[in-house]
């Protein structure tokens, strides 16, 4: 049995405490905020792979993990469908994971306000020492504490996020405030839109209280687009009082005046219904889009997975999906080789090259819409079908990047 602490308990974090422990591990997970950190993030797109791992980490999974949608549609500025495949999904939400995977782990295994400050290892094992004085020693560390790790800026601090050249305006929308007419159009399928060089899409999910009843849901979308990183991305990220918020703004300090020139954008650009949806939704949040892109996952006694190890840009829908994977390989190359560096470098062998084929490919789906004047070229759009088929689905129909190049 090995003694395991694991950084970070979103949801990568739940992932790997919740299967170490069923593996009959000793585990320990440290979250640095006091609280519950449910009702963060927005929409999740589920696979086959999400649903093993939820299983196998002990959630319940069952018909009220999401709404089920059949058909893809992209819509035209007029509001009308313009193309469209049938792809069957399950369309869930991060608080309704959160809710799956913090309900499985066992509360005394969950340290709240424990925030990580400096980590030391040794032939014989690793310990950590927190913000509130805390100190705490494993044979093991797993670092799924986020973009932002501050474990992997321990041990690999030239890894740094890297801006893309784009944001996404994001939110939800109750589904009783829209009219019938975006209710009908929008709420069973996943929709598309594509504005010269930016790319709108939405689905439903989950209500209040993981309502999925007509009438109850809510609507998830997110609006790409480009944002050069030293002006745009910067008057973005400064509230209204002109406090700028480099590494992320809360959603509830969003300048109003943003707020309001996004919506005016969606009136001219979008089809109405979206533009509905972004008018009706209350608190409309950002998200600057970065990658991050690990060569090494294992650090002697110490590993990185989730987002402390990969961001891969959302429109792959495989960052919740990548973290269950990484928590599983883990688990098994344990099994294998015991609470040891031998496990760390076994389990970097099999994430690290899926985790860079994850960042690739949604590199080369979002591309287009690179900012002018950002370090990397935009490529020319994907045709529409390709992004019909190819944008944020199950990682065994994934075609690798290479093959999609034109």
């Amino acid at each position: 049995m090995a003694n395991v602490l694991v950084i970070g308990g979103s949801l990568g974090g739940l992932f790997a405490a919740n299967l170490l422990l069923r593996a009959g591990h000793q585990v320990r997970l440290l979250e640095k905020a006091e609280g519950s950190l449910d009702g963060r993030g927005a929409g999740i797109v589920t696979h086959e792979a999400l649903v093993t791992a939820l299983r196998a980490a002990g959630a319940v999974v069952d018909d009220t993990l999401g709404v089920a949608i059949t058909r893809r549609v992209v819509l035209g500025r007029d509001g009308s469908v313009q193309d469209g495949i049938d792809y069957p999904q399950v369309l869930t939400s991060w608080s309704r994971l959160y809710a799956l995977l913090r309900t499985a782990l066992p509360a005394q295994h969950l340290l709240a306000g424990h925030e990580v400050q400096a980590v030391a290892q040794d032939a014989a094992g690793v310990r950590v020492r927190c913000s509130n004085g805390v100190e705490l020693s494993a044979d093991l560390l797993v670092a799924s504490d986020g973009i932002r790790s501050a474990v992997r800026a321990t041990v690999a601090p030239h890894v740094q996020p890297h801006y893309s050249g784009y944001m996404a305006w994001r939110g939800v929308c109750d589904e009783a405030v829209l009219s019938d007419f975006t209710r009908r159009s929008l709420f069973e399928t996943f929709g598309f839109g594509l504005p010269d060089g930016e790319q709108m899409l939405g689905y439903p999910v989950a209500g209040a209280g993981n309502a999925t009843r007509p009438g109850e849901r809510r609507y998830n979308f997110v609006w790409y687009r480009p944002a050069r990183e030293h002006d745009e991305l910067r008057s973005l990220l400064t509230d209204a009082d002109g406090v700028h918020h480099p590494l992320g703004i809360p959603p509830h300090k969003v300048s109003w005046r943003q707020v309001a020139c996004m919506r005016e954008a969606a009136r001219h650009l979008l089809a109405p219904q979206w533009a509905e949806v972004t008018e009706k939704t209350a608190q409309p949040f950002l998200q600057p889009i970065f990658d991050v892109l690990s060569e090494r996952l294992a650090f002697g006694r110490v590993a990185l997975m989730g987002d402390a190890a990969f961001v891969a840009r959302p429109h792959v829908g495989m960052g919740v999906a990548k973290a269950g994977d990484d928590a599983l390989a883990l688990v098994h190359a344990i099994a294998s080789h015991g609470a040891t560096p031998v496990a760390l470098r076994a389990y970097e062998r099999e994430r690290q090259p899926a985790g860079q084929a994850a960042v690739e490919r949604a590199r080369w789906l979002g591309s287009y819409i690179q900012a002018p004047g950002e370090a990397a070229a935009a490529r020319p759009r994907p045709d529409v079908q390709t992004l019909l088929n190819e944008t944020a689905i199950d990682l065994g129909r994934a075609r690798p990047a290479a093959s999609l190049v034109a």
